[in-house]
């Protein structure tokens, strides 16, 4: 019992929503640009459905800190790689194409703070940091103007 008093506690980064947005663009050219910026970013696919509007990707290794929030033990930050994924919705509207983007984090192979081994285990899940879809979404509003 005396050592479960010395252990820190691990807290985990709060999960955000999935990331909503809208491109003013009709589908088919949201869709076109949405694909052309995937293919930028080097994205792997798993799945790509025009007719459903869905996009999967594979699992991708990152630093975390980049696109996932792996939290903390006491002060330190998680650091290491950590997998994430993304699941993409396109929904056709009126005038404009909304956007949905899912992300699933967990780390892959970890340390506390900046200094120590990478191990994997244990796995800590992690939340995303927004980069990747705001940016991803920049580029689509881009590539859709064109």
């Amino acid at each position: 019992m005396g050592a479960a008093g010395c252990s820190r506690q691990m807290v985990s980064p709060l999960s955000p929503p999935p990331y909503k947005a809208e491109v003013g663009a009709a589908y088919d050219r949201t869709w076109t640009a949405l694909v052309r910026a995937l293919a930028r970013e080097n994205l792997p696919l798993r799945a790509i459905a025009r007719d459903s509007g869905v996009i999967a990707s594979d699992d991708v290794i990152t630093p975390i800190g980049l696109y996932a929030d792996c939290g903390r033990i006491g002060d330190e930050r998680i650091e290491g790689e950590a997998l994430v994924a993304f699941t993409l919705f396109v929904e056709p509207g009126s005038d404009v194409t909304r956007l949905q983007i899912n992300a699933k984090m967990r780390s892959h192979a970890a340390r506390r703070g900046p200094k120590g081994k990478l191990r994997p285990t244990p796995v800590y899940q992690c939340a995303s940091t927004g980069r990747f879809e705001a940016n991803l979404l920049d580029a689509v509003r881009e590539l859709a103007k064109e």
